[in-house]
């Protein structure tokens, strides 16, 4: 009751800035503290002083909020977070009327994934293969609703202390129907590390690019690189994937069996009419990988030939640097004729 007392003796105020421990938003969220942040937003646990438990409060910053197009993606969040209802995918918490553009999410305790791969990696097989089937389980619930991540990564994963997951952050996420936005200053939509192919040519992209996506997180954890690490840039490493095959798993770590390499090389396929057709059949491989025929993917891998962004940039300026020269000798020469 003393917490309770305290709570409400705070003055409710109109947030338009970022809240601060004590602040209550819309007379029912008691922020507690900031837990994390990113480029566009805070993420605040807080009280929830109707439902009488704790929730995560995700609060874009102030000067976004005044951009239509990041309205309009984040409402789209929110609105996903609705029609979504799986354990595991984050659940929101619904709220009427609200003051100010924000989100009210479960409070999950646990760490992501990328923080489990930071203390360990790679990580033992079965439990890479437990946390690919669980991400495949929520993929199938969200391609039967017509929805697509597109940004898959360990970073949007938390992996709770019971045993569960949860995909979180919808921000880019599209439905078949929904009309694409593209933020201002936005350099692309997705994580490169994990990017579909299709994606890094600037197509939408479906539920085969989440299934690229899978590919991705399980080839790291099996392996403990991430594909395409060998390349020397963000430009090369992003590039690679439209003209080139990751190293095969097995080079990274033979204790991945070549069946597991065929399952992740089957969803790493850089055609997406080449990858697994839906979540659900990416889930059966997992499931029974000893049943999985190899076709010997691994030895038809094709090894990246790519230039550095460095000697690309280099040729555009040696390029720039003759031109002027070239049309000098080419006037002339017409003025000789």
């Amino acid at each position: 009751m003393g917490r309770e007392r305290s709570v409400e003796a705070h003055v409710e105020v109109a947030l338009v800035a970022e809240p601060q421990p004590g602040d209550v938003l819309d007379g029912r969220f008691a922020i507690l503290e900031r837990i994390g942040h990113g480029g566009m937003a805070s993420v605040f646990k807080a009280t929830d002083l109707h439902g009488g438990g704790v929730v995560a409060l995700k609060i874009p910053f102030a000067h976004l909020e005044r951009d239509s197009v990041f309205r309009e993606r984040f409402q789209r969040e929110i609105d996903l977070g609705r029609i979504l209802t799986h354990p595991a995918i984050i659940r929101i918490v619904p709220v009427e009327r609200p003051s100010r553009l924000y989100l009210a999410m479960e409070y999950l305790e646990g760490q992501t994934l990328w923080d489990r791969m930071r203390h360990e990696r790679p990580l033992p097989i079965d439990e890479a293969l437990c946390i690919a089937r669980q991400l495949c389980d929520a993929l199938e619930h969200m391609q039967r609703h017509q929805v697509f991540h597109r940004d898959l990564k360990p970073s949007n994963i938390m992996l709770c202390r019971d045993g569960s997951l949860r995909i979180m952050d919808f921000g880019v996420a599209l439905t078949a129907t929904a009309r694409r936005l593209t933020l201002a200053g936005a350099k692309g939509v997705g994580t490169a590390e994990y990017m579909a192919p299709e994606q890094v040519n600037g197509r939408r992209g479906d539920h085969r690019a989440d299934i690229y996506s899978v590919g991705a997180i399980l080839y790291e954890m099996t392996t403990g690189h991430r594909p395409y690490d060998e390349q020397p840039d963000m430009y090369s490493l992003t590039k690679a994937r439209l003209v080139g095959d990751p190293i095969a798993p097995r080079v990274h770590n033979p204790s991945v069996t070549t069946a597991v390499e065929e399952i992740v090389l089957h969803a790493l396929a850089r055609d997406s009419n080449d990858r697994y057709r839906s979540a659900a059949d990416l889930r059966a491989d997992l499931e029974c990988p000893d049943r999985v025929i190899v076709t010997g993917r691994a030895s038809r891998l094709r090894r990246v030939k790519l230039r550095s962004q460095a000697w690309v940039i280099t040729q555009l300026v040696v390029a720039a640097l003759l031109a002027p020269v070239a049309l000098f000798f080419v006037l002339l020469f017409l003025l000789r004729r």
